[in-house]
């Protein structure tokens, strides 16, 4: 793997961005890593603009990422990857919910809303490696809308084994044990479902 790998997570408040940023930094715990984050919440806990920067590596000393320095982009809503499309080296990897959250402006006719077509033109411009999936729509099949963040986890954890960014030893069971620590019982298998969803939503 790198010596540093740099995820930047967006979203919006109530998608559970913070929840996969536990996640995550908790993952690159237990397989070994040193891992750090630092999030940045916006002006309402509930459709505001939420990111969080995680760090692994053989020494981490800053959890936070420069810009054009994030390896793994994991955006939960399409207009807040436009945001962060600049934040991304070239050639990094990014995952794109296909999920709109419109904001007060737009829904005001203020703004409008960025097409498909035009997200995918930016993100074509700064990288190949982009995987959109639709987690609420996996999420939904599960009969629990809730559980679209893990949904994208776990196409994030296949992505990661594809990509070779991070270890091959980092096993499927770690992603749900830290997982499964983290949700109230009653959910577990739900949650170990929508991972596995989205690990088949991108092959594996």
């Amino acid at each position: 793997m790198k010596e540093t790998i740099n995820f930047l997570l967006c979203g919006v408040g109530g998608q559970g961005t913070i929840l996969a940023s536990d996640v995550l930094v908790n993952v690159g715990l237990a397989a070994g890593y040193q891992a750090k984050q630092a999030e940045v919440h916006g002006m309402s806990q509930r459709g505001g603009s939420v990111t969080s920067h995680v760090r692994w590596g053989k020494v981490v000393y800053s959890p936070l990422i420069g810009a054009g320095e994030v390896d793994v982009l994991l955006a939960f809503e399409k207009l807040e990857a436009l945001r962060n499309l600049n934040s991304l080296h070239p050639e990094a990897l990014a995952l794109i919910n296909s999920h709109a959250i419109k904001p007060l402006t737009v829904i005001s006719g203020d703004q409008t809303y960025p097409s498909d077509e035009a997200l995918r033109k930016a993100f074509a411009q700064v990288t190949s490696h982009v995987e959109y999936i639709n987690g609420e729509e996996i999420a939904g099949s599960l009969g629990n809308l809730r559980v679209a963040n893990v949904v994208l986890l776990g196409a994030l954890s296949a992505l990661l084994k594809r990509s070779a960014l991070s270890d091959p030893e980092l096993t499927v069971e770690t992603w749900l044990k830290v997982i499964t620590e983290r949700v109230p019982p009653k959910y577990i298998e739900l949650n170990r479902m929508a991972f596995q969803a989205g690990r088949e939503a991108v092959g594996k």
